[in-house]
């Protein structure tokens, strides 16, 4: 099956092109290093013909809340009409769990945005909401700041590798024509997820848990981040990754 795989070099396309290869696939990566531009369109015709399935992972270089909104509006845009005129069979996008309720967050407004452009493009789709990747960790405590307050809602964060197996599974099935959520197979308070991440990695600070601390920009409620239903659960546990990661402190 040909699949062009749009942010395929990436930290979760990197990923998923290995398996998609490994299995036998023909994949065309889609990103700035290999002439396909998503948001100007150049060469995104040609990366489309012939092509079954799209699988976008792109993200917006910018976290500028006007820049992602016209980042996913603009390669949303462009992509879904270059594969309305191929006969792409079936477009998967990688979006966030809570998406729909985290309008007051810049970033989730461009992701709100991006979805409403799949679901109104008449090109067969699956969007899968992910969790938190466990790499985004130290991104989520930096985001704390000095005062080292986080939100005391639910995550149950996700590890890459599990991610990329979801993608490939989703991109092999018929679209759904929905939503499919993907998990981490543990659910904790981000508060008390972020002091065990510091304690292991041999980090001195102390978490404040926060139930009114802000997460980019937006108010969590305690399921904001999770699945609300069934959800397609990955396998790494955050010990498991945290071994593998060697970002733990050995005593």
């Amino acid at each position: 099956m040909k699949i062009l795989v749009i942010g395929g070099t990436g930290r979760i396309g990197s990923k998923v092109v290995d398996r998609l290869r490994a299995a036998g696939h023909d994949i065309v990566i889609a990103a700035p290093s290999t002439g396909i531009d998503i948001i100007s369109g150049e060469g995104l015709d040609m990366a489309m013909a012939d092509t079954q399935v799209v699988i976008d992972l792109a993200n917006s270089p910018s976290f500028e809340d006007a820049a992602v909104l016209a980042f996913f509006q603009t390669a949303g845009h462009n992509i879904l009409a270059a594969e309305a005129k191929a006969g792409v069979a079936h477009h998967v996008a990688l979006s966030v769990v809570g998406t729909d309720k985290l309008a007051a967050s810049g970033y989730f407004r461009g992701k709100i945005a991006q979805e409403k452009l799949i679901r109104n493009a008449g090109v067969a789709y699956t969007i899968i909401h992910s969790t938190q990747f466990f790499e985004f960790l130290p991104g989520i405590i930096q985001s704390a700041g000095d005062a080292m307050r986080l939100p005391t809602a639910l995550v149950q964060p996700i590890s890459a590798e599990d991610v990329a197996d979801a993608v490939v599974q989703v991109a092999l099935q018929p679209a759904v024509n929905g939503v499919v959520e993907i998990a981490g197979p543990e659910r904790a308070a981000m508060d008390a997820l972020a002091q065990r991440f510091l304690d292991r990695t041999g980090d001195p600070r102390r978490v404040v848990g926060d139930a009114q601390a802000p997460y980019f920009g937006a108010q969590l409620q305690d399921d904001t981040l999770v699945p609300v239903g069934q959800a397609w659960l990955g396998r790494q546990s955050f010990d498991g990754w945290l071994q593998q990661s060697g970002l733990e402190h050995s005593h």
